[in-house]
């Protein structure tokens, strides 16, 4: 079982959310008072806020043991969405745009490549997972992909993770469009 603090990038926001919902190319500009504007220059979107902290907490399970060597890792998550709020001047599918309180339901699996030692010696492990979730938020729902990789060292029952994540998260309000998230998480773990 794990908890972890996640510091969350964003990925082509330009492109995901940005040009998905207002449904033409989207460029960043600099020194104005809001942040993108549309190719034809009619609508100007400003970033009201995008949180880059998060949390999760979660569960590993090794079905067929782990010590040494490549094993299958089953992986079950609950992590926050930073919020995001945006707001539009021009034409848009609504004035404001908000996804907040947001909570993830994540489920993967992958291989999990280890060295532990037994008791309270150091071990290593790298692993690679993919998988599913749904994204739960105050304004609408949606589902997710992901795919994670990272590893950590272990001192006997606890441990500490680096993982890198690229998750795609997907809504259909007000139009289709998807928000493409990095997460970097320091983890603590307890193995039992």
């Amino acid at each position: 079982m794990y908890a972890e603090r996640q510091f969350v990038q964003a990925f082509g926001f330009n492109k995901h959310p940005l040009q998905d919902l207002l449904g033409q190319e989207v460029n960043e500009v600099h020194q104005q008072p809001y942040q993108y504007i549309t190719k034809d220059n009619k609508t100007q979107i400003t970033v009201n806020e995008f949180g880059r902290r998060a949390t999760a907490v979660g569960v590993v399970v090794y079905p067929l043991g782990s010590s040494e060597g490549p094993t299958l890792a089953v992986k079950g998550s609950i992590e926050s969405i930073p919020n995001l709020r945006l707001s539009f001047s021009g034409p848009a599918p609504s004035p404001t745009y908000e996804l907040t309180g947001g909570r993830a339901l994540d489920v993967g699996a992958g291989v999990d490549m280890s060295d532990r030692s037994p008791g309270w010696g150091l071990g290593t492990h790298a692993y690679a997972i993919g998988g599913l979730g749904r994204a739960i938020t105050d304004q609408m729902n949606g589902r997710r992909y992901f795919v994670e990789g990272g590893g950590g060292v272990t001192f006997g029952a606890l441990g500490v993770d680096v993982a890198f994540k690229y998750v795609t998260n997907m809504f259909t309000m007000p139009v289709d469009h998807s928000i493409h998230m990095i997460p970097i998480s320091v983890r603590a773990t307890l193995t039992f």
